[in-house]
């Protein structure tokens, strides 16, 4: 394991790319929304969800909006994490909930970029490392990494969760994926990615365990067949494995308690919020309903070869080869947010922690020259800026 300073001279050509990125994101949402008479800060800090985590964190759970159709807004549906983290900086600092809401985000959304690049840098070397991390960076929804909301605090768990798996220490995964279970409900990504992995390296070829049983117990990890570094104790893979899935199960049921519905209480609160998880159907049903007229048609194209993109990247992520975990990982946080029953407008910032399926176009990106790559890379950051700009100003995240 590098020292911390050596891992951050490494990582920081991708940490000041990004922290570039991001911040002609910001620029364009404060010159638009001021043009717009809008406060580009309250944008980011005060609408939509990240209004329910800061109630959560000033007033804890218990609140709920029931609507004129009998729809029940419960603030249940929000896991804890981030309204903790709001609660304790606002606690020791001068900051408002809002305020320690966006400093998480921001200090979260470098966390997460730092553990995008130290996968991709494990499993492709620096260069994709760097590109991996502004593609995500690039992103038309980038601007949600910037905003109150968990999504940043969630991948930045999630890539140190996936790392700490590749690199063969299960003790951390596991509790970075207890933490990433506190976060949002697809934490069930990162535990699955931690289960399966660890299930395929306790069944591992015998002959293959004999030949790793061979090394000098003093080596270096060493590559297995699922991507992985060997070398952990079987009792640190068991324990990382139990430890996974604590937050996410550890909240649910406490939620069933609470609620007085038992196990299941947690997907009643969601359904509340007519959210569910349908394998696609209602999605479906929303795109066919586009093609009923010519202007919503071109919308229902739009959103079937979206679906298309993303489905033939996890495609090529196959055919490359990417690990076990990664592709675990990204294959659960794609079917959860292409299968939920709500919410479709949200589906670009749901698929946002899945950095795993931007590896093929960040390997793209790295094949290029360095002059072309950076022209790419600086005209993609402001049309991205631009678009932000406008969806935060427009219908933005639900």
């Amino acid at each position: 394991m590098a020292p911390p300073g050596n891992a951050l001279r490494r990582a920081a050509p991708a940490l000041l790319g990004y922290a570039a990125v991001r911040a002609l994101g910001l620029l364009a949402l404060a010159l638009w929304s001021a043009a717009r008479d809008k406060s580009a800060y309250t944008l980011l800090t005060a609408r939509w969800d990240s209004l329910w985590y800061t109630r959560v964190a000033e007033l804890g759970y218990g609140y709920e909006v029931r609507l004129p159709n009998g729809d029940v807004h419960s603030n249940l549906a929000f896991f804890p994490l981030l309204p903790w983290l709001e609660r304790g900086v606002a606690a020791v600092t001068p900051l408002s909930y809002a305020d320690a809401g966006f400093a998480v985000s921001l200090l979260a959304s470098l966390a997460a970029a730092w553990g995008i690049f130290a996968v991709a840098d494990q499993v492709y070397g620096r260069r994709a490392g760097v590109c991996a991390v502004l593609v995500w960076a690039l992103l038309p929804v980038g601007v949600v990494q910037s905003m109150a909301y968990s999504e940043s605090l969630f991948t930045a768990l999630a890539a140190w969760s996936l790392y700490a798996v590749l690199t063969g220490r299960w003790l951390t995964a596991g509790i970075l994926a207890a933490l990433a279970g506190l976060t949002r409900p697809v934490g069930l990504a990162v535990v699955a990615a931690v289960w399966v992995t660890g299930i395929a390296s306790f069944v591992r070829n015998r002959s293959t365990a004999g030949a790793q049983g061979a090394r000098d117990p003093e080596h270096a990890p060493f590559a297995t067949a699922d991507g992985t570094e060997g070398g952990a104790p079987a009792w640190h893979r068991a324990l990382g494995m139990l430890l996974a899935p604590l937050g996410a199960a550890g909240y649910v049921l406490w939620v069933g308690h609470r609620t007085g519905k038992g196990p299941l209480g947690y997907l009643d609160v969601q359904a509340g919020w007519r959210n569910g998880f349908d394998g696609g159907y209602a999605f479906a049903r929303f795109v066919a309903d586009k093609f009923t007229s010519f202007p919503s048609a071109l919308a229902g194209v739009g959103l079937i070869v979206g679906v298309g993109l993303v489905v033939w990247l996890y495609v090529v992520c196959v055919r490359q080869g990417q690990p076990l975990p990664l592709l675990v990982y990204a294959g659960v946080v794609t079917a959860l947010a292409l299968c939920a029953s709500s919410y479709f407008g949200s589906k670009p910032r749901l698929l946002l922690p899945a950095f795993p399926l931007l590896l093929p176009l960040a390997l793209a990106l790295a094949r290029l020259r360095t002059s072309r790559s950076a022209l790419v890379t600086v005209g993609v950051a402001l049309a991205s800026a631009v678009y932000g700009a406008f969806w935060l100003n427009g219908s933005g995240p639900p």
